[in-house]
């Protein structure tokens, strides 16, 4: 009996060890590229979030770290346009996204509670400063 007991705890630690190691991942991710939120709704079932980047490169990342600090209840609309390329009423958009926070924004954007939408404009590039 004793063998058994000293087995199974032998193999919950090891499981145990195992499990944290994989979740320690923080570290390893890759960051988003700089951006610079230039318009937020602070109020409203819909809000529009517009973002600016000098790159196309890992637009996901920038939507994905916009879209994790937005947790009031509403629907978000995320434009990321290129800080370059645009005019005075013309963005350069690169992408679009939506995320939903709760019942109200899962009634404005279509998307349940918590979920997200992301899609890059084809063939769109960021003009050089």
């Amino acid at each position: 009996m004793r063998t058994r007991t000293t087995t199974a705890l032998t193999a919950a630690t090891l499981l145990l060890t195992l499990t944290a190691c994989g979740e320690d991942t923080d570290d390893k991710a890759t960051p988003p590229p700089a951006y610079k939120i230039s318009k937020q709704d602070t109020d409203g079932n819909g809000r529009t979030v517009i973002v600016e980047v000098d790159s196309t490169k890992n637009l996901d990342l920038v939507f994905n770290d916009v879209a994790n600090k937005l947790t009031e209840e509403a629907g978000y609309f995320i434009q990321i346009n290129c800080s370059t390329g645009g005019t005075e009423h013309v963005d350069n958009r690169l992408a679009n996204g939506t995320k939903a926070v709760g019942n109200m924004g899962a009634a404005r954007t279509g998307l349940d509670d918590g979920k997200t939408q992301f899609e890059e404009v084809a063939d769109r590039d960021c003009p050089a400063k």
